[in-house]
């Protein structure tokens, strides 16, 4: 992956920028799942913790899975939410921490990071913090974190051996790490496809 060419990856990575670009305004149509408070349920995230969000927040989620099935975190947790989007995880897992604990979601696309930081306004929860950047490389000092949540993120990351060291690298001993992600069931591409291959080939494996 690091002979990946440069101007290969700036076009995988402008690609995804734009659909999240316009997955702010609203993800309906533009995923092969459902989105929104329907893709919410779909995903058996529990309802008493949706209804003290507002409806409109919810109707941004674009997320692939539910990385609440495997645990929720304890009051008080430190946790951190890589990718946010518009912020729903993050802004439920708020909720479960209580005031004496706190959340930090990351974003790469400045437009879904305003919706995120929008919604919290909207619900009026303050224990919650989004931040610019993305998973390859974490603004945060090791051991800072109980938990780390993704949902749908690292399917998207180029070099996603180091997105996923630097996940361990910020959790806490004994931390949880739960991730809701696509995976591809055909083989990848080999890297030499990569870097001599149609740019299309690569995009839509990035994709």
């Amino acid at each position: 992956m690091d002979q990946l060419q440069e101007g290969l990856r700036s076009g995988i990575e402008e690609q995804v920028r734009e659909r999240f670009r316009k997955a702010a305004i609203s993800p309906r149509g533009l995923f092969a799942y459902p989105t929104g408070r329907a893709g919410l349920l779909a995903l058996a995230y529990p309802e008493e913790a949706l209804c003290l969000l507002p409806e409109s927040a919810q109707e941004c989620f674009c997320g692939v899975g539910n990385p609440f099935a495997a645990g929720l975190p304890g009051k008080g947790a430190q946790v951190l939410d890589v990718g946010c989007g518009a912020g729903v995880d993050a802004l439920l897992a708020a909720l479960m921490v209580g005031p004496e604990g706190h959340v930090t979601g990351i974003e790469f696309s400045p437009e879904m990071r305003m919706r995120a930081q929008a919604n919290a306004a909207l619900a009026r929860i303050g224990n919650v913090t989004f931040v610019p950047g993305g998973a390859e490389q974490l603004p945060f000092a090791e051991a800072s974190f109980d938990l780390l949540l993704s949902n749908g993120v690292y399917n998207l990351v180029l070099r996603k051996r180091q997105a996923l060291a630097e996940a361990f690298r910020v959790l806490r001993p004994g931390a949880r790490l739960q991730v809701a992600d696509q995976i591809m069931e055909d083989a990848a591409p080999r890297e030499q496809d990569l870097v001599c291959g149609s740019q299309s080939e690569a995009l839509n494996w990035a994709a």
